[in-house]
């Protein structure tokens, strides 16, 4: 069911919906039926804690531009606001930060619960708030009091009615404290690298070092460096399943690839003359989205964009003066250490001085359907230990214990930075997660730093490493050593999750990027035009964040070419000539797609016959080098024609599914019919919920590599090949002229079924359009559908 109008038609249908669920869940939902479980966005509302009148504009897509008379006001209002569209989703994001999931899921969520308790911040408060802006501690308390506010409301005497997500679920949120913001869970998903640590350790004892290598695309290039004495067999992928992040999606059963893209062009090369700043950050897609956009005004304050919903402020997007957007960079923020234990006391471990005792901290966990459960949290002073089995631990040493690190947060300082000097100083609070972060200003200048807390090591931090000593972190790296640039000649910067590190740099910060195809189509676009002499527009960038071209393709292309013994296959002439585009209709794009998956399961193959299926470190870079200079590693005495003879292979068994999925005639294949996207809310495996919460499946282009990424699971056991990550938020920031600068969310700006802005956006998203982003007061006026007056 779409939900772009709520119609008297559609409000009886979502009646008849929400009473099915309720017959089956035993929940009375009559009053959402009504509408009046829905947040009141026009009217006024009276709201304790206030100092003055607030004006909330809400404009035809959703997006509430909040007035204030001071900054309490300000930050209380956006409490409230981002309560109205977002509570259910902002009460789950707390509660995974809290360790307390299971209170509510019951039993399965227990020992994520206890990841996230284990990693809790528990250091210095006082420096905590400091470490992202002066104000930080206030703006927390009147963000909080917001939310707290607006709870309250609930279910009052002329207020709404709990939000139906809530009444489903059969839960009610709790108040909220300004700690619950310093979620460290938030951006936990995008520190690295315990997972590869744990992956390099078992290719490394299953294959040997030189099979090991070629899985890994280390840059600059490096070999494992395993300490001679530590053992590293046994460490299962198993053992850090429930260590996710908050943006893991959370589902409640009826008994969750970091990527983003970003650019900044000088006015040298765009048609205005002025700099233009694009932003496409790839991230899980859910429903709601991940990212919430809202204007904020006050004194000392004018700032749009989107951030997380249970977050204050504004983390991409603008202010009057500069524009700022970015993507994640790779550094190695965490480290795996393997403790030995005493074995006569195994709360005790070895350290260089000797036996040292672990710290213990009781914890106690409420489950829904089960009896509470206390846990022993065991520390060692490398962190939290995440497994033990009597002889060894495994103890994860990251940055998150640090203060300061809570994902996001010091864009509160970035917010009010008004020039290049006050943004560099804003980016030596920015530690997690570590970002490139591309920046413009209304004077005509354009920059980038790659921020991040980045711990000084004198190893690779590619594998775990024994805790007894010799392996310890040496401070950090200080944010004017890291990379960035100012108003650099070729009049742009990009990035695209590629390394940024130069040639040649001096720190061990990290080895792992993402493949260059996306920066490296980007850069060619720019590139391009410049040489034609076109100035580049809004249109222009547009068209670059929607581009499907995959370099990838064309590179197995290239490497087909040179295969004669390949050519004179049926079929291939036409993929030969085919431009590499992985649009929707193509059918050449789901042979491409079908093709190297079946690649990647051969060459896994090559590596282990016992355990090559398990390999999921193939990615499509590392195939294709393996593939355009094969050796007698993995493929024997006579490279070429073995590496043929799997290329071969792989294309016939890929027709073959092709055929067997989409019928014989290659024809009527194409790649939207097999790769495809459907929002899900956390709550729609409840009984016949899917059809009141979820919007229709899509047909998707493009694919983790292109610019428009879509990525799916490329795990060469997955047989699935629907999107699971990419760029739910774009935005296009036009500095000589704010309010020709567009953006889009998806699926739409309220997580409320039954609003109009629920998925709303979807349409736009879908087919790479956008909606202005309004910011001088004139254009917000003229784009108000919703006004409400917040009184004290």
């Amino acid at each position: 069911m779409r939900r772009t109008d709520i119609s008297a038609t559609a409000l009886l249908l979502m009646s008849i919906l929400l009473a099915t669920v309720a017959r089956a869940e035993g929940v009375d939902v009559s009053r959402a039926a009504e509408g009046k479980a829905q947040a009141a966005v026009s009217g006024e509302l009276h709201v304790p804690g206030l100092r003055s009148t607030v004006h909330v504009l809400r404009d035809r897509w959703g997006v509430a531009h909040i007035y204030a008379d001071n900054v309490h006001d300000l930050f209380f209002a956006q409490g409230v606001v981002a309560s109205q569209d977002r509570l259910f989703q902002m009460e789950l994001w707390k509660r995974a930060g809290q360790g307390r999931l299971s209170e509510i899921l019951g039993p399965s969520a227990l020992q994520r619960d206890i990841n996230a308790r284990a990693l809790q911040y528990r250091g210095d408060m006082q420096a905590e708030y400091a470490s992202y802006a002066p104000d930080t501690k206030a703006i927390l308390t009147a963000f909080t009091d917001g939310i707290n506010a607006y709870i309250a409301s609930l279910g009052a005497p002329g207020g709404s009615a709990m939000p139906l997500e809530f009444q489903l679920a059969g839960f009610a949120p709790d108040r909220w404290r300004p700690q619950d913001c310093l979620n460290r869970m938030a951006a936990f998903s995008m520190t690295g690298n315990a997972r590869r640590e744990r992956a390099a350790a078992r290719a490394l004892t299953e294959l040997g070092p030189a099979k090991a290598a070629k899985l890994f695309a280390f840059d600059p290039p490096v070999r494992l460096d395993p300490d001679p004495h530590l053992d590293l067999t046994g460490l299962t992928p198993q053992l850090l399943e429930n260590l996710v992040g908050s943006d893991r999606r959370i589902e409640f059963a009826a008994t969750a690839h970091e990527g983003s893209n970003n650019w900044t062009i000088a006015g040298a090369l765009t048609a205005s003359g002025a700099s233009l700043l694009a932003n496409d950050p790839h991230r899980v897609l859910a429903l709601p989205s991940l990212r919430y956009m809202v204007h904020l005004v006050a004194p000392g304050w004018n700032v749009i964009g989107a951030g997380e919903p249970g977050l204050p402020g504004v983390a991409l997007g603008h202010n009057e003066q500069i524009a700022w957007g970015f993507t994640i960079f790779g550094l190695d923020q965490q480290d795996l250490y393997v403790e030995e234990l005493n074995p006569s006391n195994p709360l005790e471990y070895r350290s260089a001085s000797g036996w040292e005792k672990m710290s213990t901290r009781s914890e106690s966990f409420r489950i829904k359907g089960a009896s509470p459960q206390t846990v022993t949290l065991r520390f060692t002073r490398h962190g939290p230990v995440l497994w033990q089995d009597g002889k060894r631990a495994l103890a994860l040493h990251w940055v998150g214990s640090e203060p300061g690190t809570a994902g996001y947060l010091a864009s509160l300082a970035v917010d009010q930075a008004r020039n290049w000097n006050q943004f560099e100083a804003a980016m030596a609070r920015w530690k997690v997660p570590s970002e490139n972060i591309v920046y413009a200003d209304r004077a005509g200048n354009i920059g980038e730093h790659s921020v991040g807390l980045a711990p000084i090591r004198h190893w690779t931090g590619l594998l775990p490493v024994p805790g007894a000593g010799g392996y310890e972190w040496r401070g950090f790296l200080p944010p004017a050593k890291l990379p960035h640039s100012f108003n650099p000649t070729a009049g742009f910067v990009a990035s695209a999750n590629q390394k940024m590190i130069p040639e040649h740099y001096p720190y061990t910060v990290g080895f792992e990027w993402a493949a260059p195809y996306r920066f490296e189509r980007v850069r060619s676009i720019i590139e391009e035009a410049s040489r034609a002499r076109h100035k580049l527009t809004i249109a222009d960038m547009e068209a670059m964040q929607s581009d499907v071209v995959s370099l990838a393709a064309r590179e197995l292309q290239q490497i087909v070419r040179t295969s004669g013994a390949l050519q004179r296959e049926p079929g291939l002439g036409d993929f030969l000539q085919w431009d590499g585009a992985l649009t929707r209709e193509s059918g050449q794009a789901a042979l491409y797609e079908f093709w190297l998956r079946e690649v990647c399961r051969r060459l896994g193959r090559r590596f282990s016959d016992s355990h090559g299926e398990r390999y999921q470190e193939l990615t499509p870079d590392v195939v294709l080098a393996l593939l355009a200079r094969p050796d007698a590693v993995l493929f024997g005495d006579q490279p070429l024609a073995a590496r043929d003879a799997l290329l071969l292979e792989a294309y016939r068994a890929a027709r073959a599914d092709l055929a067997h999925r989409l019928g014989p005639d290659p024809h009527l294949w194409s790649w939207g019919k097999i790769h495809t996207m459907q929002f899900r809310h956390p709550l729609d495996l409840l009984p016949r919920a899917r059809e009141l919460l979820d919007p229709r499946a899509l047909s998707r282009p493009g694919d983790g590599e292109t610019v428009n990424a879509t990525g799916y699971d490329e795990s060469p056991q997955s047989d699935s090949w629907q999107q699971i990550e990419g760029a739910s938020y774009r935005e296009i920031l036009d500095v000589g002229d704010w309010d020709r600068s567009v953006a889009v969310n998806s699926p739409g700006q309220s997580g409320q079924p039954g609003s109009r802005h629920y998925d709303d956006l979807l349409p736009l998203w879908d087919a790479g359009k956008y909606f202005p982003l309004a910011y001088s007061r004139d254009a917000v006026e003229s784009a108000t559908v919703d006004r409400l007056l917040l009184r004290p």
